[in-house]
């Protein structure tokens, strides 16, 4: 299938209420301007330097979501102009995303990473780590940040089972922090394992390859 087809197979699986982040990473600006004109408006990218490249040359409609791991030195780049960070991992991340985003007079969208995967290599936040910093959040310690929901990577695994617990350990968290102060968004879900995020309470999904095909990881 082509970018078109696959886009309209992934939005006609998706419920009115599931909001579709295209993520757009490696694949070139032709590709992202395809799918905007699909009509989709949120791109998610994994690297600073290369959302940088593309922002000048696409669209300014586009809600820009940065969901990579992001360095505290690399927020200064994008501060002015990103939409969410859905990555945030740490209180250190959150108080530089809160001062450059006041520099700009902007306050910007963010979710809490938390990591409820068993690989080492999946960066996010302690369930404990996470509430903490939403406290701090309540008690309002970052004036330019608005927590607007959590995301996290499930375990890269067959075992729909596990996938499953992870992502209902995420919707636990959700429901208890909104119980705080109100949420609106649980990203949870790629490509692989969208359906099964959906049931499990997402209403953000990150989706890529199943839109723009195979990645060139040449770059």
């Amino acid at each position: 299938m082509n970018i078109q087809e696959n886009y309209n197979h992934i939005k006609n699986q998706l419920p009115e209420h599931v909001q579709l982040v295209a993520v757009s990473k490696t694949h070139p600006v032709s590709a992202i301007q395809e799918v905007h004109d699909l009509g989709q408006r949120v791109f998610g990218e994994n690297k600073v330097q290369e959302l940088m490249e593309k922002y000048p040359l696409l669209p300014k409609d586009i809600q820009w979501h940065l969901i990579g791991h992001l360095q505290t030195n690399k927020v200064k780049y994008i501060a002015e102009f990103v939409d969410t960070i859905q990555s945030v991992d740490s209180d250190k991340l959150l108080l530089e995303i809160n001062k450059e985003a006041g520099k700009h007079n902007r306050i910007i969208k963010v979710l809490l990473q938390v990591k409820i995967a068993e690989e080492e290599s999946k960066f996010g936040l302690e369930i404990e780590e996470a509430k903490d910093l939403f406290q701090k959040y309540i008690n309002g310690e970052y004036q330019n940040i608005e927590i607007t929901g959590l995301m996290g990577m499930a375990t890269f695994t067959e075992d729909e089972s596990q996938i499953k617990e992870e992502f209902l350990n995420l919707k636990s968290l959700f429901d208890e922090l909104n119980q705080q102060k109100p949420l609106k968004t649980l990203s949870m879900g790629m490509s692989d394992d969208f359906p099964i995020a959906i049931d499990c309470g997402a209403n953000s999904v990150r989706v890529g390859s199943a839109i723009f095909g195979r990645r060139d990881y040449s770059k």
